[in-house]
């Protein structure tokens, strides 16, 4: 039998406001009119527990004693109705047996009039008395809804019916056995792994990585095939928790589509869902999808179903023959089905696609595109730019230092040009987040932050260097200190803000690799750097120290540093050689994820 308008309103009501978890405290009075609990899945069909009395007949005033038992449960809700119409509200008050085990409520104007649990702990059954009213309706049905784990409960158990004395008892209603049932559905157990056959030609299928094989333990899959009115749905990939996808109109979590298959004691239970920003999703009590069938073989989580193309009578449920967004995501479920944040960012398609329209064979990526290039373009400017731009002011000025291009030293050409094509790589990655995001993420630790100290001190130090003294002045000592420490600190901070980039879930390149290999780059940094101050140590030591007449010859420091000009250029051409490699490992990464 179907929900009742009024019950259907009141139930979405609750669902919006009760907590995810459940009620653990049996403080269920917001489902006293549906007795179906907030937990965002359909009830079971055979019910397992069983209600029993002590007798069929009472008067005004008797008492019932009603038992309820079976295999171990964490939560129930009694209640007795009019067994003639059980849309109405609960009659007669209730007794406690055990009030450490149970409680009483008051539901609608009838105080005691529903008994639920007071905790989740197990129980084996549940003792109540019943207390007829004056006003009992002829023939009482006795009702209970038994949570034996969060996602696995059944609603309505249909119990004895109880008569006033010398009324012939009725014959039990066709509906008495579940008024939810008409949201639950038989599932099927696939046989084999999907196939990625007809996909580009009678299918529109997203695969990760591309044109990856279902079948392998590292392939995210997803595939839809219209037929006629339907669309035939296939999903699958590596989680021993929960795979879900959702259809939306932008890049972002909220106001969205989505559908999950959840493994729920080996098991998988397929439920829709309406995703409202980033909170836990909002599970629908009735489920418009059919042929539901699901397969858990070696890590790999597989499920498939249909539904229509148009499906006006469901609330939250988009049109599939509108273009849209589409969401990948996987996660760690709970024993009992509950489903947790995924650790990683869900794969998303790069544009719009309407999955009903001409078939295409697509991929996804966990990492959108300005991310993308925001992080490849601060890896070009502090892993190469800004590092050989350093080498050169710190050790070739004597080298370069009777070479000029367009009438300045070259050594210092290269230098300036270097940092500012850092300023300017830094100034447009700077802002491709803040594009993306549409203003400051709070989901990115102190990534942003220090990016923003970089970012400064990154215009600051062109700045400073407009404002330089001449060679000669007494300024010009504090100048280069100054100028060395800000470059120093920018340089530091900048690998810093890198290192908890790359692991932010709008990037999350793989792990322990990136960080691996970053560690790596600066070991070659500093290694470089290292080498070429013992080089030029060893220069100054090799200086000729002539006395005559008390008077010491020193060779200059230029031209010790002359000597070193071809150690020093091949220094420099193995380390910039180094760095590209560094360079084109890290921008692979980015485009992979």
């Amino acid at each position: 039998m179907e929900l009742p308008g009024f019950a259907v309103a009141v139930w979405m009501f609750s669902c919006l406001y009760a907590s995810v978890g459940g009620y653990p405290n049996g403080k269920v009075r917001e489902a006293c009119t549906s007795m179906v609990p907030c937990h965002g899945s359909s009830p079971q069909l055979s019910p397992e527990h069983t209600i029993t009395v002590n007798g069929t007949e009472f008067k005004p005033g008797d008492s019932i004693e009603v038992h309820l038992s079976g295999p171990d449960f964490e939560g129930f809700f009694i209640q007795a109705r009019d067994a003639e119409h059980l849309d109405r509200p609960a009659v007669g008050s209730f007794v406690l047996a055990d009030r450490r085990r149970s409680q009483l409520l008051t539901c609608g104007r009838t105080k005691n009039s529903a008994v639920s649990h007071t905790s989740k702990a197990k129980k084996k059954d549940i003792k109540v008395y019943w207390i007829a009213p004056g006003d009992a309706p002829k023939h009482v049905q006795f009702l209970a809804t038994v949570v034996k784990k969060y996602r696995i409960f059944w609603v309505k158990i249909p119990g004895p019916i109880v008569s006033q004395t010398d009324v012939l008892s009725p014959t039990p209603p066709l509906h008495a056995t579940s008024e939810a049932m008409s949201t639950s559905y038989p599932a099927s157990y696939i046989s084999k792994p999907f196939s990625a056959s007809g996909c580009g030609s009678m299918k529109f299928c997203i695969r990760s990585p591309s044109n990856c094989d279902p079948g392998s333990a590292s392939c995210f899959f997803l595939s839809f095939q219209q037929e006629e009115t339907s669309v035939f749905i296939e999903m699958s990939g590596p989680s021993e928790g929960y795979l879900a996808f959702a259809l939306s109109h932008d890049q972002w979590m909220g106001g969205d589509d989505a559908y999950l298959c959840v493994n729920e004691d080996h098991r998988v239970h397929v439920s829709t869902a309406h995703l409202k920003e980033r909170s836990y999703p909002l599970l629908d009590l009735e489920n418009a999808l059919e042929d539901v069938s699901w397969r858990l073989a070696d890590g790999v989580l597989q499920c498939s179903f249909r539904r229509s193309i148009c499906l006006p009578a469901y609330k939250g449920r988009f049109n599939l023959d509108t273009s849209y967004y589409i969401f990948l995501a996987d996660g760690e479920a709970s024993e009992g089905g509950l489903i947790y944040k995924h650790r990683r960012q869900p794969l998303v398609t790069d544009g719009l696609y309407n999955i009903t329209g001409l078939p295409q064979d697509i991929g996804a990526s966990r990492s959108p595109r300005l991310i993308k290039a925001h992080g490849a373009l601060m890896f070009v400017a502090w892993i190469t730019t800004v590092s050989i731009g350093v080498i050169v002011a710190r050790f070739f000025k004597p080298v370069w230092s009777h070479s000029f291009l367009f009438g300045k030293e070259l050594w210092f050409q290269v230098h300036r040009m270097l940092m500012l094509t850092t300023v300017m790589l830094t100034s447009i990655s700077f802002v491709l987040p803040f594009v993306y995001r549409g203003g400051w993420s709070q989901q990115a630790g102190f990534h942003p932050y220090l990016g923003c100290a970089v970012m400064a001190l990154a215009i600051f130090q062109p700045l400073m260097a407009g404002f330089r003294p001449s060679r000669h002045a007494s300024r010009r000592q504090l100048f280069n200190w100054f100028h060395w420490s800000t470059g120093t600190t920018a340089r530091i901070l900048a690998v810093v803000t890198m290192f908890l980039g790359m692991d932010l879930p709008a990037l999350d390149l793989p792990d322990p690799w990136d960080t691996y290999t970053m560690i790596g780059f600066v070991a070659w940094h500093v290694g470089t750097d290292v080498l070429l101050e013992i080089h030029s140590y060893y220069l100054v030591r090799k200086v000729e120290v002539i006395e005559d007449d008390r008077v010491q010859i020193l060779q200059s420091l230029t031209s010790a540093e002359a000597e070193g000009r071809l150690f020093k250029q091949i220094v420099l051409t193995i380390y910039i050689c180094g760095n590209i490699v560094f360079l084109v490992a890290f921008l692979i990464a980015i485009n992979q994820v």
